[in-house]
């Protein structure tokens, strides 16, 4: 009876310690709350996932995900609390957070830039790009940056590639390429899948341009950080379990992929999957400051006015509690989630 009763204890500490801490408190009202994404992009696939299987629920929220173009307007429409969070590449978004607009990153999932060069088919080596052009969203953008550093880092003197803004999505400058109005474009998996197999060159995976590097990643406003501090370290919580289930769960992450892209290319889903759920993913989702602050300075180097210091714009205090609590290493069990 005694050692019945020592395992008995043992075994109610053991839950009590690894009671899960920011689960809403029983009979606690259903959150209604808005997160904008700023592009249609298999980078999204830890969002789209939670969205499609509820995985929101368990942490008493429910999400109206709004499609909002371009890292500025996204801004804004935080700023002004017409959405409550943003998941987005934060690299776009640093120069609009740097200038002053309120605003923080609050955790980083993706930290490495998935971006590849694809040209038309006549240019198969980076100096066939002489005397050619590449296509972007907007002057000063993250997609003209991009390209400006694949000409550097492809040794192309920079007046020898045009520099093209024309709008539009990924999807959007990817048809134009395919069209003849520029020669070569930066776009994410799973696209490299369908420029490749529509005959497409890949000349250049950008992960090698070896830069810090911020893509997918939840932001929030100061209003939420100031009045619901609990709700952001919440959601916090929630993504790093979506984290985890995306890993465990690909059919269901790949099937999201697809109904948000409209696709179903079974290469470029599992391209995408492997890229996102795997090869840039951290688990732990810490804001990497050292990439913030080369971010930020690339903004003044483009002429942004930089109001803000680095630090001010990120937020890792969330994050750091997922580890101190223990919720990571109750999440991922054996594993070491710091791989």
């Amino acid at each position: 009876m005694k050692i019945g009763i020592c395992t008995f204890l043992v075994s109610l500490v053991a839950s009590v310690s690894f009671a899960n801490p920011y689960l809403p408190k029983p009979g606690e009202k259903i959150l209604s709350l808005r997160i904008s994404t700023c592009a249609v992009s298999g980078g999204f696939i830890h969002l789209y996932t939670a969205l499609d299987n509820g995985l929101f629920d368990k942490y008493g929220m429910k999400f109206e995900n709004i499609f909002i173009r371009g890292s500025g307007p996204n801004l804004s429409a935080l700023a002004g609390d017409e959405v409550q969070f943003t998941y987005c590449a934060s690299d776009a978004i640093i120069p609009g957070m740097a200038a002053g607009i309120d605003a923080k990153i609050v955790a980083s999932p993706l930290v490495k830039l998935p971006y590849v060069l694809v040209t038309r088919k006549e240019i198969r080596r980076p100096e066939d790009l002489k005397g050619k052009t590449l296509g972007i969203a907007r002057a000063g953008d993250l997609s003209d940056r991009l390209s400006r550093a694949v000409v550097k880092k492809l040794g192309l003197p920079a007046e020898s590639v045009t520099i093209r803004p024309i709008g539009g999505s990924q999807g959007e400058r990817y048809q134009a390429m395919a069209a003849g109005i520029v020669h070569g474009v930066i776009i994410t998996p799973p696209l490299d899948v369908r420029a490749k197999n529509e005959g497409y060159n890949v000349v250049y995976r950008l992960i090698d341009l070896n830069l810090p590097f911020i893509y997918s990643s939840l932001h929030t406003s100061y209003k939420m950080l100031r009045e619901r501090p609990e709700i952001v370290q919440r959601m916090v919580a929630a993504l790093a379990e979506i984290v985890y289930y995306v890993e465990k769960n690909p059919d269901k992450a790949k099937a999201s992929v697809a109904k948000a892209m409209r696709t179903n290319d079974q290469e470029a889903l599992q391209s995408a999957y492997n890229v996102y759920a795997k090869e840039i993913l951290d688990r732990t989702m810490v804001v990497p400051g050292k990439a913030v602050a080369e971010a930020v300075e690339l903004a003044r180097e483009s002429g942004t006015p930089v109001r803000r210091k680095p630090e001010e714009i990120y937020d890792n205090s969330f994050v750091s509690n997922l580890e101190k609590s223990g919720f990571l290493k109750e999440v991922w069990g054996s594993e070491n989630y710091r791989r």
